[in-house]
């Protein structure tokens, strides 16, 4: 394992090197919402993640606003789907973002 020297942590900040090959590169493309391969980083990966969640919530929300205003164009399994897609994915979010909240909390707690 391979240790940091002094002149790389700086604070409550340190630089991270990426050693596995099979680590993630790529870069985030505002336009299409995915990220390209290319120096990629974790914050890239997380609003990727988030944007991918909000995606799901606006079609659901569309979905349902087209069976209120005009039922006969859409199909009543797709809403269901929608809404079961959007639940989860909101679901696995909330998850991950208390267990992320409970370990900052445990770390904290080890000072």
């Amino acid at each position: 394992m391979e240790m940091l020297n002094f002149d790389q942590v700086s604070g409550h900040r340190m630089t991270l090197k990426a050693t596995d090959p099979r680590h993630f590169t790529g870069q985030f493309n505002n336009v299409t919402g995915r990220l390209e391969k290319e120096n990629i980083t974790f914050a890239d990966q997380m609003f990727e993640a988030l944007h991918g969640v909000n995606r799901l919530q606006q079609e659901k929300n569309d979905l349902s606003v087209r069976m209120i205003t005009d039922p006969n164009s859409v199909d009543t399994h797709d809403i269901t789907i929608a809404i079961a897609k959007a639940n989860a994915a909101l679901a696995m979010t909330k998850a991950i973002v208390d267990r992320a909240i409970q370990a900052y909390k445990e770390i904290i707690s080890f000072r």
